[in-house]
Formats: structure tokens, C-alpha cells, sequence
């Protein structure tokens, strides 16, 4: 039986261009499909520069807070911007209690791998130098984002940096091989991603690296140890399912603390999607919410 909301949202994929196409046509339509969302309510939006890249902090009306989040955004590498994660970003900010920074790092192909995770590294950095505590600090992502989010734990952890108080991937996108079984087990029920599409995407960001290098891919990392507790969600109903699963198994493995929720025949980021067409959107991001507060340490 097909969730009555994903119905919909399959209906909408297979109109609007989002997932199919070259990585310039996706782009376009998702920038399409972002410009007709409505602005958040219950947040103030403030565009900044953060390690010279554009961002966007969200914060709550009438919260003052020095914990933050910082939000890496999905889209394969390739595509996905400030307006396309504004709205999510805005649920997150306003589930935690602090604002969240989403961070436009720049995409493939015109910047393949490891632009993305240098901006994401560079971007926490100056948080920190602008007076950030690494205990009131949170990253979090979707899809490559999660991917991403992961990557630069390792990244940080590998320069000596102080890490994250926690850290959140929805739908993490961390092998970019597609060999794992759910890609053709779970195919005829993601609506959304696809191998041939991941497949395009990890061709434009690898840019020729080895797709198992670990901050490209980061469940082949050799030593995933020392990172802070991690909460993975995931749709039951995605390609992406054995991602999740092994990423969580490995954190595990390394002693590292880490949650995976399986939310049923729920599909790729579904928390996106507004709650009244996916009621249980609003119960993964309240979840989410709780998780960071009980991490983060506030003022």
C-alpha cells in the first residue's frame, strides 16, 4: 500500500523535471520548484558571506541563542541552493530552538570534489572564529548533504579541529559506487532517486577520484571513531536505505554513538515535504529538534 502523501509527491516528481534530465535541467527545475515555495513563517531570514560563500541564517522570532546549526544542503552535489533548503531549514530552526546557517558551498561540476567539503570545513571554522563554542555547534544535512556532514567530521577530526557537539543526516548519500543491493531491490518504489541519476551526479563531483576515497564516500573512511553522537533518519521506500543502515553499523562499529530511524514506506528526505501532505514530516523534524536541544548546550 502506497503512503497517500508520497502518491502525490511521485505525481509532482514526474511533472516538475527535479530528478531527471542533465544536471543543468535539474537545477533549473529545482530553482523552479523553490521559487514558488512560500517564505517561512516564524523566522527571521539573515543572508550573510561565510568563508566566502553565501549563506543564510534562520532564527526563530523572539529566540536568542549562541548554539547554532550548521546546515549542509542536499541535491547530489550538483544542484540544491539556499531557496530550495530555505524551508526545511526554517522547520529545523524552529524544532531546535536556535538558528540554523545553511551554507551555499559550491557544486559540480564546475567544482568537483573536495570543494564542497572544503567550503563545509571552512564555513564551521569561521562559526568558530566568530566566537562559537564547539559544544553549541550542530551540523547537520540531506542526501549528498548527509554525505557531506559526514565528510567533514573527518575532515575537522583530521586537521586537529575542535568537533561538533552532534550531528544529523537525513538520507545520507555516503557511497558513491551505487553498489549497494536496495538500488535495485527498493528501485520501482523511489520516486525520487534513481542509480542512473547518482550515478550522473558522483560521475560530475568525483571529477576522476577514486568514488571510495573517504571524504567522498565517507563509509569506506577507514576510522570513523571519535566523531559525536549522530542521528540518521531514513524512508524505507529509498534507494538510498542501505546507506543509512551501513553508515549507522559502522559508526557503531568505531564506538561512536549513532541512532538510525527507518520511517515506513517513507521516501528520500521526506521532512521536506509540508506535514499536512506528509504528517509524519512534522514528527522527524520535532524528533530531529529534541535530539540537537539535548546536544547542544545553550546560554
Amino acid at each position: 500500500m502506497t503512503h497517500p502523501g508520497v502518491a502525490v509527491i511521485s505525481a509532482f516528481l514526474a511533472e516538475s523535471g527535479v530528478t531527471t534530465g542533465s544536471v543543468a535541467e535539474q537545477r533549473a527545475a529545482m530553482a523552479a520548484a523553490a521559487a514558488s515555495a512560500p517564505p517561512p513563517e516564524g523566522v527571521t531570514v539573515r543572508s550573510l558571506s561565510l568563508a566566502g560563500r553565501p549563506a543564510e541564517t534562520l532564527t526563530p522570532e523572539g529566540v536568542t541563542s549562541d548554539a547554532m546549526v550548521l546546515y549542509l544542503h542536499g541535491g547530489g552535489y550538483c544542484s540544491g541552493s539556499l531557496d530550495s533548503h530555505r524551508g526545511l531549514g526554517a522547520r529545523l530552526a524552529l524544532a531546535t530552538g536556535c538558528p540554523v546557517t545553511v551554507l551555499d558551498y559550491r557544486l559540480a561540476p564546475e567544482h568537483p570534489f573536495p570543494a564542497a567539503v572544503d567550503d563545509a570545513v571552512a564555513a564551521y571554522d569561521e562559526l568558530m572564529a566568530r566566537g562559537a563554542r564547539p559544544e553549541q555547534l550542530a551540523i547537520a544535512g540531506d542526501s549528498a548533504g548527509g554525505g557531506l556532514t559526514v565528510a567533514t567530521l573527518l575532515a575537522l577530526r583530521a586537521a586537529g579541529h575542535p568537533l561538533p557537539a552532534a550531528a544529523v543526516c537525513l538520507s545520507p548519500w555516503v557511497d558513491l559506487t551505487q553498489s549497494a543491493p536496495s538500488y535495485e531491490r527498493l528501485a520501482d518504489l523511489d520516486p525520487m532517486v534513481s542509480k542512473a541519476g547518482l550515478d550522473l551526479m558522483a560521475e560530475a563531483y568525483l571529477g576522476g577520484e577514486d568514488p571510495r576515497h573517504g571524504l567522498a564516500s565517507p563509509l569506506f573512511a577507514e576510522d570513523l571513531s571519535g566523531l559525536p553522537p549522530v542521528r540518521v533518519e531514513v524512508g524505507e521506500y529509498e534507494v538510498l536505505l542501505d546507506d543509512a543502515t551501513r553508515l549507522v553499523e559502522r559508526l557503531g562499529s568505531a564506538g561512536v554513538t549513532a541512532s538510525l530511524t527507518v520511517w515506513p514506506e517513507l521516501i528520500h528526505v521526506f521532512q521536506a515535504f509540508p506535514g499536512s501532505l506528509v504528517p509524519e514530516a512534522d514528527e522527524s523534524v520535532a524528533g530531529i529538534g529534541v535530539f540537537l536541544a539535548e546536544n547542544l548546550r545553550h546560554p
